[in-house]
């Protein structure tokens, strides 16, 4: 097993001479699930991630492993059925990050309790041998007991249904960890910039790190960059379309007092038709999300003033005692990779060489692209389906490159830090890896009374997790910022004040750290966002 986990270690392994099976442009959930696919089939693997692992989509989710309830209404029960296979897949495979969670659907019409209540017995059937658990009705008096703070009037009951819940960020490095662990590479802060091409074929790229550049080679070149793939595209051909169009839900935080509930709610149809989850998380409730078209992408985009409005008042119309924005302990943004519809006359080569269905569910699965030069994009899809994804990449990248043919393994592979103990939080995301975490200094000291982290985490996020900023420790490897932006901001001194100690740096670099992490923060408190942007 691989326990190489600085950045040093890594650097040195980027011999000029050698040449790789696979390098992987990209660290969020794509990309971290195709290196782990063509690292455990005994390919050798390269990821390079330019910001930090899992820095924009991959960690700005809704929080949810699941099957897309919303997609039995469109009828597309074989995306839903693929997603459940890979759900309980995964519900096996990292049962530390990955929990079963009851979701409550309210009902206030008799007609609506009997809809939904098909239709999640359908999610069941779909789910086969890997459901977590049967839906079923409830009457009035156990709605009221299941959501305490959910308005009466009218109400006449509900379902309740299991789905999945993870922390998105933790099992991004669980899955970085396990491709650590299966002999790959992986370097974050490493930025592609380029693409070297030998008679008209991509056999490599050109890597920046900090002041190094690098000319590294490979057979396959993966483009799994998410709402960044167009960018990479046109490194490879600067005259192809643009194949993304995409789009931005955002969340909110609050205090779990309301609702103060072990179970999920979700609103199946709002005012506009979309859905509206409540969800309990890591001791706080986050309400999302929101799908609004962007003309650009960014790596800290930020919330708009009418989808901020639309969560408060969706929330308003079911909650006795609604969040105000007052009450929002942080607001992030995630930007979704959808794919654009292709014409007519593209759609039948989609259909056939990508596995892409109709127009009408296109954004929302995958696609897969071989250039002309050999580039491989992936890309749309989602969390739940990462692993499904990346056999599929490796298999067409294999194939297309004439590697030797290796079978998957990813189906049964349990994922770094495997346990089926339950563990306490903030222990529990650890896994297996927890007991040594537990012996670092600071494993008893909080690094803020309003925040569940320790000051071990720091520590360990820095020996054993790559983190190389403060912001990789408070917005991904503990989830700080996303439950509590202020208090995050409040033990930003003494996170770089430990960090600087694990990483040899002086009092001017955690001065700049906290200077940086603070400017990135103040965009996760609602207070200070202005309207209309």
């Amino acid at each position: 097993m691989n326990t190489r986990l600085t950045r040093a270690d890594m650097l040195a392994a980027l011999q000029p001479s050698q040449t790789w099976d696979f390098i992987i442009i990209g660290g969020g959930a794509t990309g971290l699930g195709t290196a782990i696919e063509a690292a455990t089939r005994g390919y050798k693997t390269l990821l390079l991630e330019q910001y930090d692992f899992a820095k924009g989509t991959s960690s700005r989710s809704t929080k949810l492993v699941h099957g897309g309830v919303r997609y039995l209404a469109q009828g597309n029960l074989k995306l839903v059925r693929s997603a459940l296979r890979e759900r309980g897949l995964l519900r096996q495979n990292a049962p530390h990050v990955v929990h079963d969670l009851t979701f409550f659907v309210p009902a206030y019409a008799w007609w609506s309790k009997l809809y939904y209540g098909a239709g999640l017995k359908l999610y069941d059937i779909l789910a086969g041998r890997l459901n977590l658990g049967a839906s079923r009705f409830l009457s009035k008096k156990a709605a009221q007991l299941r959501m305490p703070t959910l308005k009466s009037q009218g109400l006449v009951g509900g379902i309740l249904y299991h789905d999945g819940q993870f922390d998105d960020a933790r099992l991004a490095i669980t899955m970085l960890r396990t491709f650590l662990d299966h002999g790959g590479t992986a370097l974050n802060y490493c930025t592609v910039d380029g693409l070297i091409k030998k008679h008209d074929r991509v056999v490599g790229v050109h890597a920046t790190d900090g002041e190094q550049t690098f000319e590294v080679r490979s057979r396959v070149v993966v483009n799994a960059t998410g709402i960044f793939a167009d960018t990479v595209r046109h490194l490879d051909d600067p005259t192809q379309p643009n194949l993304l169009s995409p789009s931005q839900g955002i969340h909110l935080v609050v205090d779990q007092r309301f609702q103060p509930s072990d179970s999920a709610m979700m609103i199946p149809k709002t005012e506009d038709g979309r859905v509206l989850f409540a969800l309990p998380w890591h001791g706080k409730v986050v309400l999302g999300t929101t799908d609004t078209p962007v003309d650009e992408v960014a790596i800290e985009p930020r919330p708009l003033e009418a989808e901020i409005e639309f969560i408060l008042r969706t929330a308003a119309q079911y909650l006795v005692d609604p969040p105000t924005r007052a009450d929002v302990l942080s607001v992030y943004v995630g930007q979704r990779p959808l794919l654009k519809a292709p014409p007519k006359s593209a759609q039948a080569i989609a259909q056939k060489s990508d596995g892409v269905g109709s127009t009408a569910t296109l954004s929302r699965e995958h696609v897969i692209q071989i250039s002309d030069s050999g580039l491989v994009t992936v890309t749309g899809g989602k969390w739940t389906t990462y692993r499904e994804m990346g056999e599929e990449v490796v298999d067409r990248a294999t194939t297309s490159a004439s590697l030797p043919a290796s079978p998957s393994v990813t189906a049964n592979l349990h994922l770094h830090g495997w346990t089926d103990q339950t563990l306490p939080e903030p222990f529990n995301v650890y896994g297996s890896d927890a007991a040594a975490l537990r012996t670092l200094p600071g494993a008893d000291r909080l690094l803020h009374p309003n925040l569940p982290y320790v000051e071990a985490q720091v520590r360990w996020a820095a020996r054993s997790e790559m983190a190389q900023t403060v912001e990789d420790v408070l917005a991904r490897r503990t989830r700080s910022l996303l439950l509590d932006a202020t208090a995050s901001i409040e033990c930003a001194p003494r996170v770089a004040e430990i960090l600087a100690e694990e990483l040899g740096q002086d009092v001017a670099w955690q001065q700049q750290q906290v200077r940086d992490f603070t400017a990135i923060a103040r965009g996760y408190q609602l207070w200070v966002v202005p309207c209309g942007l």
